[in-house]
């Protein structure tokens, strides 16, 4: 009887590596232009500062079971999720809270074909609060992009932000608001986030033209603020992957739908790891 030979590290890190590249990128295919007249588009985000992690449920109409994306932590907003049009009910649940605990918050998003919602868990803990945002993923005209600002930043809770050396993009915007889309110029922008009595920071961006821009401003872990650059659209079409180009950090900025692809993308590669072994063994062993 021969001996099993073990597989090299190297090739089982390889394969587990290259099938989870694989899905990530087959996931983050552009949808196509006509998916925006069959189905909205949905994402949910987490900006109160002094609220624990959550666990978000998205109860689809008819289904048997809701969508579950658990533990969500503050700065966090999920990728778009195409949706069928209809009314779709938001739940958020204590991090770890069995799902027949009566939820600590509800709200309800009306879907329809070719439009854009974020709802977000805003505010204070004390004064939490789901708020459905309209996103206007229009493209912007004349090569400019379009941008707003998103305020989840309790230091400082009166904010204005503008390009150094160049116009307001947004003045007095009190905390747990959302401001409207502006088209500025396309370019590098060097950002000054400042408001009374509370922190300061510059972003470094880069708006692209046809891009329309969410710009995050968050409460800092480490005190002060941050700001995080996310591109939702660029020519009219939802951005599926929802890029991040600036600010917080690698995980501030994942996006929470994406926990059941990590999870089936490492079971995909662990499969293929375990095939890879067994046939290896066949040829092996007699």
């Amino acid at each position: 009887m021969q001996t099993l030979r073990t597989v090299p590290r190297r090739l089982l890190a390889g394969s587990g590596a290259l099938l989870l590249t694989a899905a990530l990128a087959a996931a983050a295919t552009p949808l196509p232009a006509s998916a925006a007249d069959t189905v909205g588009y949905v994402r949910l985000a987490h900006l109160s500062p002094d609220t624990p992690a959550v666990d978000v449920y998205l109860a689809a109409p008819g289904a048997a079971k809701p969508q579950v994306f658990p533990g969500v932590g503050y700065g966090v907003v999920s990728d778009y999720l195409e949706l069928p049009p209809g009314r779709y009910a938001v739940a958020m649940r204590e991090a770890g809270a069995p799902a027949s605990d009566p939820p600590v918050l509800t709200t309800e998003v009306a879907v329809t074909s070719g439009d854009a919602y974020t709802v977000a868990g805003v505010g204070r803990h004390a004064d939490l609060g789901l708020r459905v945002l309209n996103d206007d993923l229009s493209a912007p005209t004349d090569g400019r992009a379009k941008v707003r600002v998103v305020q989840a930043s309790v230091r400082t809770p009166m904010l204005d932000v503008a390009a150094a050396d160049g116009p307001m993009i947004a003045d007095g915007v009190q905390f747990a608001t959302t401001t409207d889309y502006q088209q500025v110029e396309p370019g590098n922008w060097r950002l000054k986030l400042t408001g009374a009595g509370g922190p300061s920071t510059d972003a470094e961006v880069r708006l692209i033209g046809g891009a329309v821009y969410s710009l995050l401003v968050l409460d800092a872990k480490q005190g002060g603020l941050t700001a995080e650059l996310r591109r939702d659209a660029e020519g009219g079409i939802v951005v599926p992957a929802g890029g991040v180009d600036t600010g917080a950090g690698g995980t501030a900025g994942a996006g929470f739908d994406a926990y059941p692809l990590v999870a089936g993308a490492l079971a995909a590669a662990a499969g293929a790891v375990a095939l890879l072994l067994w046939r290896r063994r066949r040829r092996t062993t007699w």
